[in-house]
């Protein structure tokens, strides 16, 4: 892992974070306690804040950056699949972004609602609290279910508990 501070800011990271070896955080980067960040992705602070809640998971090769003057949010309970790119966009609470998609600048995510793997959600787009949107322009599909969040709430959990195992094991030396 490799923190970096950029011009006056340095990243700050609750202690009870789990960082995967590769990440890479620069800059003005506030993450949460119990959050976890997976390996070789990319949290850059160096042209607006990002900020990063509670038990919150940033899967593996995902990139978090933003254009001037337009912070990045992740609310608290949010949960970023593999390869997500998330730019100058608000996340709220208990969302999950699928794998593979993309969140341009000044899009919002409601909460509890879910991005399917390999959207484009475009710039300015809001989705709608507890809604899956799909495709490339994203496109509302429908109201979640609450067999949909039972779903939502084990994913969240199983990465919260997982960062917690994945940091005691890279505290200690392989044995072999």
């Amino acid at each position: 892992m490799l923190l970096l501070p950029f011009e006056n800011h340095v990243p700050r990271i609750h202690e009870s974070v789990f960082l995967a070896k590769g990440v890479v955080i620069s800059g003005d980067v506030t993450i949460g306690e119990d959050t976890s960040i997976w390996y070789n992705t990319v949290i850059r602070g160096d042209i607006a804040p990002t900020v990063i809640g509670r038990r919150v998971s940033v899967q593996d090769n995902s990139t978090l950056h933003q254009s001037p003057g337009n912070p990045l949010i992740v609310e608290d309970e949010v949960t970023i699949g593999h390869n997500v790119v998330l730019h100058s966009c608000v996340i709220r609470r208990g969302a999950l972004i699928g794998m593979g998609s993309i969140v341009m600048d000044g899009a919002e995510i409601g909460e509890e609602a879910m991005v399917g793997a390999g959207a484009l959600v475009p710039p300015g787009m809001k989705v709608p609290p507890r809604t899956l949107v799909i495709g490339s322009p994203a496109k509302i599909k429908r109201e979640l279910t609450e067999d949909d969040f039972k779903e939502l709430r084990r994913i969240r959990q199983s990465y919260v508990d997982k960062g917690k195992i994945y940091r005691k094991l890279e505290e200690q030396p392989l044995s072999r």
